[in-house]
């Protein structure tokens, strides 16, 4: 092949347009709810006190090594590209066919040489014939959904581990293509997320090691990385802010690693010397810190638990525990299922801080078409988004502001909603603003909050016009849908 040929095909990556390029950041704006227009309110916002930021916050410097690339890994000309394979090296697959086109027979032969390697482990050869000096090669995990936890560490390790040869070898760049190919069954954005946090945290601690990391995808594959980039790289303070809600909850250790709660299993000293009267509750004490898959749900007989429920026999400590669980059981099933269609309803979502620096977050009720979505997915979304935000004080505003009928959430979903959140949820929500009542409304809320929950009468506040809630929340601090504003300065304008 004619090297000047050849060569013509490679794409210098400083040729690149980083992910903090201006241009980049008009175009690729994430599309979730904004509270504000200017940096300048972005910097006042971030200053006030009990203002909730990002585990993965606003950093201009990372940004600057970050590049999202749409084309063939093989072509780019860095310091090293990424390989994804099978544990014989001999993975038939589009990226690794195409690198194996452009390096030549030789990768082959040295690949032989190498006799295999592990799913999580990388090893390195030459680029040959490749615009790249090297080829860092790994095995992504095959996914299995029984066996999520052991497939995510494994895919973490692979790009822990190319990035680890990276800095050892004192490399300027490297080419990331999206490891465990299609064939292997990892779900893409499952998968994406473990990149693209395990990079930012690799960035965080070892950035002076590396001047640019590629991630170079595919068409098929661009929507997933363009949508999630921004909630591990934001490009500001406001696209921070409106990407937080969107942030798993399960965000890894401070590495990126997922987190494995088996390995939190306790063994007592002398697990013979219980005392009868106290064994259930020691056990399920115990129990509290064991993971969720079959294996670790061992809890003893729950027939014997509910029924102790029923007649009054469990300890209060105990049935904490059992319904910290159940909670448990619900925020896995929230990280793991799609809930994309409800996050587009936009009926949820975190905005500013009230005057007492609490988080502000905003349900609006017209947006919420009851009798047209799964309610039980509605449930595991509001969930999913306010884990992390109920950790702290926070406040709720419910715009109910020209609903009808179909957008009324009933009792039996409320109650069951209350009853299944963890305590964080009731203990830290310090008021919660009715917007726009109507007298049916106001019936039923207080039906609701005197016969059904407890603990929540007299933190609902009900607020007949935005003025009102202003002087809770400063303009400036939340986002209201403009058919908010339009109904409230119509219809609760004062006369003449």
């Amino acid at each position: 092949m004619d090297p000047l040929g050849a060569r013509s095909q490679f794409v210098d990556v400083q040729t690149l347009h980083s992910w903090d390029d201006a241009e980049e950041q008009d175009r690729d704006r994430v599309d979730a709810p904004l509270a504000g227009d200017s940096d300048a309110r972005d910097d006042s916002l971030s200053g006030q006190q009990g203002a909730v930021r990002s585990p993965f916050p606003f950093r201009d410097d990372i940004n600057r090594k970050v590049v999202l690339y749409i084309g063939n890994v093989a072509l780019l000309n860095c310091t090293a590209i990424v390989n994804t394979s099978n544990e014989l090296l001999s993975d038939k697959n589009p990226v690794s066919d195409s690198i194996h086109q452009l390096a030549g027979p030789e990768l082959r032969e040295e690949l032989l040489k190498m006799k295999g390697c592990r799913t999580g482990e990388a090893k390195m050869t030459k680029g040959f014939n490749l615009a790249a000096r090297f080829i860092i090669h790994t095995v992504g995990p095959k996914y299995k959904a029984k066996y999520r936890t052991a497939a995510e560490s494994s895919l973490f390790s692979c790009y822990r581990n190319v990035l680890q040869i990276a800095r050892e070898q004192a490399m300027a760049s490297v080419a990331l293509c999206v490891i465990s190919t299609a064939k292997r069954g990892y779900p893409l954005e499952d998968a994406t997320h473990i990149a693209l946090r395990t990079v930012r945290r690799f960035l965080e601690k070892h950035g002076e090691s590396l001047e640019t990391i590629v991630f170079a995808v595919t068409l098929a594959e661009e929507p997933v990385y363009r949508k999630l980039m921004p909630l591990y790289f934001p490009r500001s303070l406001e696209e921070e802010r409106s990407s937080l809600a969107l942030i798993p909850p399960d965000i890894g250790n401070s590495e990126g690693e997922p987190v494995v709660p088996e390995r939190q299993i306790r063994i007592t000293e002398k697990p013979g010397s219980l005392e009868d009267d106290s064994e259930d509750e020691a056990f399920d004490s115990d129990l509290g810190l064991v993971g969720s898959h079959a294996f670790a749900r061992m809890e003893g007989d729950v027939d014997k638990q509910r029924r102790l429920v029923l007649q009054g026999q469990m300890s209060e400590a105990a049935m904490q525990k059992q319904h910290q669980r159940n909670y448990s059981r619900w925020l896995g099933r929230a990280r793991a299922e799609d809930l994309s269609d409800i996050a587009a309803l936009k009926a949820l979502y975190q905005t500013g801080v009230d005057l007492c620096g609490r988080t502000v977050m905003v349900v609006v009720g017209r947006n919420i078409p009851v009798t047209l979505i799964d309610m039980e997915k509605a449930m595991l979304y509001f969930i999913h988004v306010m884990d992390h935000i109920a950790a702290k004080d926070y406040v709720m505003v419910y715009f109910h502001t020209l609903t009808a009928e179909h957008n009324h959430l009933d009792t039996d979903f409320l109650k069951r909603l209350y009853d299944i959140v963890d305590v964080k949820y009731k203990k830290n929500l310090k008021a919660f603003y009715f917007v726009h009542p109507t007298f049916r409304s106001k019936v039923s809320t207080w039906f609701f909050s005197t016969f059904n929950v407890s603990g929540l009468k007299e933190k609902v506040h009900h607020v007949e016009s935005l003025q009102q809630l202003f002087t809770c929340i400063q303009p400036e601090q939340i986002d209201i849908p403009p058919f908010v504003l339009e109904y409230d300065s119509q219809v609760r304008a004062p006369a003449g």
